[in-house]
């Protein structure tokens, strides 16, 4: 444990989870927080993996005394990540959880015990509605329309009357780094008479950069993807994909692949070639360009590969690889859908999404057509699989070595709980670039860190 000092203020992460407004702190102080809280045993156990050197308290923040905890120390920073899902859009009219949804009066408290000089709160953008609840028929609580944000406001004005200078605002992750376009309402209140700050825009959508100049481009999804791994055709499985699964497929190929001025292609990116023998074989080899070319068949076997994100709820179709991912939910609803190409010969245009790919000849039935690069592909066959837990860590903007699959004593995750803990986490640049806008003095430069 790091060692003590009453003369240095501390950083305290309540609502730790798994970690990620820990790293971001870390990211820009050079250390871990001192103190990390948090009920679930699981998510203080993944916290303690990569924080070695912070105070745990693995229990409900309503059962922590900040004076306890602080032991006379100084407080620069009280970070805080209450439960979102009670407020977020996609709980839609559901009933809610009153306690859940009263999470966030913990800053207050913190605020009247130990007055940290700066209070940081992350929510969802629908936070700023929160407000009373009445029963419905059934005698569920759900939000009353009437009082819409009366709850949040006289949440700001107690920390208001406790001396503090408070404001929000939205932030989107893609513009601070992070391969991700997740969305967040961002509180800061801070109570030591300096300005509140919000960092400046880092990156921005690259057909805005001639107006925003200094920006960097986005950070594409495409950048997250482990291409070392196996992508099975969708047409040999031994269990077929469901109608839905196909349909968003069949669209997705559409738009991103078939009719795009620009669709994802994958030997541009990461240096591959694939190379296949059958279509009725799961197995879809591929060879870097860096090594000798593989045995070179009769017919022509190697060929583009393009690529982009299909989702498994809602309505949308997914996304190109081009852009930041879009929010990542606590389940694992992205799955990557790649068209295996070939140069085509013939003139034949194939058939639907539905039957299994046609023999492949030089002049017979093509599945589809693609133009890249000046040159006609014909799409030879399809490949998906999900993303799994590293790839969607990495496009919530954590380093590729933080721990994800195992707690501080070894015992493995099972990828639900993985992706879960993502889903729920605070993409780390949000947490940094905060944190450098209003206590540089705490901060050690970009370089410094090693991440």
């Amino acid at each position: 444990m790091r060692e003590t000092s009453l003369f240095r203020e501390i950083v305290v992460d309540n609502f730790a989870g798994g970690g990620g407004a820990s790293k971001g702190i870390e990211m820009a102080t050079g250390l871990s927080v001192d103190v990390a809280i948090n009920h679930d045993p699981a998510a203080i156990a993944m916290h303690k993996a990569n924080h070695p050197e912070t105070e745990h308290y693995c229990e409900s923040v309503w059962n922590v005394d900040p004076k306890e905890v602080v032991r006379g120390r100084k407080v620069g920073l009280c970070w805080l990540s209450p439960d979102c899902k009670h407020f977020s859009k996609a709980k839609g009219g559901k009933p809610v959880n009153k306690e859940i949804r009263g999470l966030a009066w913990i800053a207050v408290k913190w605020a009247i015990l130990v007055r940290p000089r700066v209070i940081m709160l992350e929510n969802v953008e629908e936070f700023k509605t929160w407000g009373p609840l009445k029963q419905n028929d059934k005698g569920e609580f759900v939000p009353d329309p009437s009082k819409k944000g009366m709850t949040f406001q006289s949440f700001k004005k107690s920390l208001e009357a406790l001396g503090y200078q408070v404001e929000t605002r939205e932030l989107v992750a893609c513009d601070y780094g992070a391969p991700t376009s997740r969305k967040r309402l961002f509180l800061v209140a801070r109570c030591d008479g300096k300005q509140i700050q919000w960092p400046k825009q880092t990156h921005a959508d690259p057909n805005e950069l001639t107006i925003k100049l200094g920006l960097k481009p986005y950070r594409e999804s495409g950048e997250v993807i482990d291409w070392s791994l196996p992508i099975p055709s969708i047409f040999s499985r031994k269990k077929p994909l469901k109608e839905n699964t196909l349909l968003r497929i069949s669209r997705g190929m559409k738009k991103f692949v078939i009719e795009t001025d620009k669709p994802y292609i994958v030997n541009d990116k990461a240096y591959f070639l694939q190379h296949y023998y059958t279509h009725q074989s799961n197995e879809i080899r591929a060879s870097s360009l860096h090594e000798p070319l593989a045995t070179i068949p009769t017919a022509n076997r190697f060929g583009l590969v393009a690529a982009f994100l299909t989702k498994y709820y809602g309505q949308g179709i997914g996304q190109t690889l081009h852009e930041p991912m879009h929010t990542i939910p606590t389940k694992d609803r992205f799955g990557l859908v790649t068209a295996f190409m070939t140069k085509y010969y013939g003139n034949g245009v194939g058939h639907s999404l539905f039957e299994p790919v046609h023999t492949i000849t030089s002049g017979g039935n093509k599945f589809g057509i693609v133009t890249v690069h000046g040159e006609k592909q014909m799409i030879a066959d399809i490949g998906m699989r999900m993303l799994q837990p590293h790839e969607l860590f990495k496009a919530q903007g954590f380093p590729e070595d933080y721990i994800i699959d195992r707690d501080h004593e070894g015992r493995i995750y099972p990828k639900t709980q993985q992706v879960a803990r993502c889903g729920n986490s605070v993409p780390p640049p949000f947490a940094e670039a905060l944190v450098r806008a209003n206590l540089p003095e705490m901060c050690v430069k970009k370089e410094e860190v090693a991440v």
